[in-house]
């Protein structure tokens, strides 16, 4: 019989990293917070409940979040009044469980990983419930400089825990295994492994990082797993916030490209994750779709229009349009240089001409 699995998620980021009052988790990417990207992964790895650990600001986050909430996947948040560190958030969050399963598996990631995918997570839980571990951590190879974490191992080379170095190589620094911040964990061991971890010098903070070590040490298997992707990235910083957003853009571009959609400069093409586009859509250069916009099949948008949350009926064409909470008919003609304001309504075959204004 396979484990149950469920999900935490340490949503505790503020935005201080991001120059940003808002919360690093709902910063948005492609339309959709952060967070819901993680929340999307998780739920399409088969996993059915998630616990999210929020910072002061969870009422800000609970509420983005249930906005439009995941699908599939039941979902509670669990406020850390204070920053005491990830090894707390967690224990915190374990209270967001309303079963408890001692031999069920825990899958504890970070929100700030957008580019998590089902399919990464399912190959991470695959390999825990082989290994027979109580303890699995992903792991990449990087750069060791200063501060970089690092898995220590014991004299059979089995993982023994996580070092932290305090050497600044230069240009000669090694490569290591350092792990990513995703782990599985026992659910049953959790909460008193995380009791026996010591404060971290620097910050007084109790970090998950510390898990693996206090297992090791008592006897239990931990194992690694390491993976070569960049879904592991974590957003810390509005370039990465960038890097992040033309990954994703790219990654949806591709999924609608894959249905029959036509877009003749995909790099010039922004579409977000909340648009809906029919086969034999065409989309031209400069064109961005935003919010629950809809095409119907056979439509031309585009050079430069720009579309939010609009519907727009089959085989029409759009040229350089600017339009919000617009309803296009079908087998319309829009633009050039058209302007549709809140409310808008185009009947079918309207021909606007260049230049046209629409109210509601």
């Amino acid at each position: 019989m396979a484990k149950s699995v469920s999900a935490l998620v340490v949503a505790t980021g503020s935005g201080a990293q991001l120059v940003s009052e808002r919360p690093k988790p709902i910063h948005l990417l492609c339309g959709r917070p952060m967070l819901a990207w993680v929340l999307e992964a998780i739920s399409a790895a088969g996993i059915r409940q998630a616990a999210i650990v929020t910072g002061p600001d969870g009422e800000w986050i609970s509420k983005r979040i249930m906005d439009s909430p995941p699908v599939k996947l039941t979902t509670r948040f669990i406020e850390q009044p204070k920053p005491r560190g990830t090894a707390e958030a967690a224990l915190i969050g374990m209270s967001g469980f309303d079963d408890f399963d001692d031999d069920g598996d825990l899958l504890l990631v970070p929100a700030d990983m957008p580019l998590l995918t089902g399919t990464v997570l399912e190959t991470v839980l695959s390999a825990h419930r082989e290994s027979g571990a109580a303890c699995t951590v992903v792991t990449t190879t990087r750069v060791e400089a200063a501060g970089t974490p690092r898995i220590v191992r014991d004299r059979q080379n089995r993982p023994a825990g996580i070092s932290v170095s305090n050497i600044d190589h230069g240009a000669d620094a090694p490569s290591v295994e350092s792990p990513v911040g995703v782990y599985v964990v026992r659910r049953g061991l959790l909460s008193p492994a995380i009791r026996r971890t010591l404060p971290d010098p620097g910050t007084g903070r109790h970090l998950l990082r510390d898990v693996p070590g206090v297992l090791a040490d008592s006897g239990h298997m931990v194992a690694t797993l390491e993976l070569a992707t960049n879904a592991f990235a974590e957003v810390d910083t509005r370039l990465h916030l960038a890097e992040a957003e033309a990954a994703l853009r790219d990654r949806i571009n591709t999924h609608w490209m894959e249905r029959g959609v036509t877009m003749i400069d995909p790099s010039r093409t922004r579409i977000d994750a909340t648009v809906a586009l029919a086969p034999d859509v065409t989309l031209f250069p400069s064109v961005s779709l935003s919010g629950n916009t809809t095409v119907a099949e056979g439509c031309d948008i585009g050079p430069d229009a720009h579309l939010d949350q609009c519907t727009v009926g089959a085989r029409s064409t759009i040229r350089s349009t600017t339009a919000q909470l617009a309803t296009i008919g079908e087998q319309c003609i829009v633009g050039p240089y058209a302007a549709l304001r809140p409310g808008a309504e185009l009947p079918d075959r309207t021909v606007t001409g260049p230049f046209y204004a629409a109210e509601a």
